[in-house]
């Protein structure tokens, strides 16, 4: 469906790549929050934990509005590689 709206299929990868991530890292899934809390020490709370990913999680979005923005970003290492 993708390919037939004439979107480039390794774009929207990796558009569909970063906004998985950031989903990953914010709630209400925010599985890998869940995860850092099983792992840290007893000291570290859920809202230490969600402060910290701050930053990480505004430098995802910045990365995806410029993907959005200039997708060849997204596409020139394929394009080098595979020669298209």
């Amino acid at each position: 469906m993708v390919n037939s709206l004439g979107f480039d299929l390794i774009w929207y990868g990796i558009l569909y790549t970063i906004t998985t991530q950031i989903a990953y890292m914010t709630p209400p899934f925010g599985y890998n929050l869940f995860l850092m809390r099983a792992m840290a020490p007893p000291e570290i709370t859920l809202r230490d934990i969600y402060t910290s990913i701050l930053p990480f999680v505004m430098i995802m979005i910045l990365a995806l509005a410029l993907v959005m923005c200039f997708p060849q970003i997204a596409t020139w290492l394929p394009g080098v590689v595979y020669g298209n």
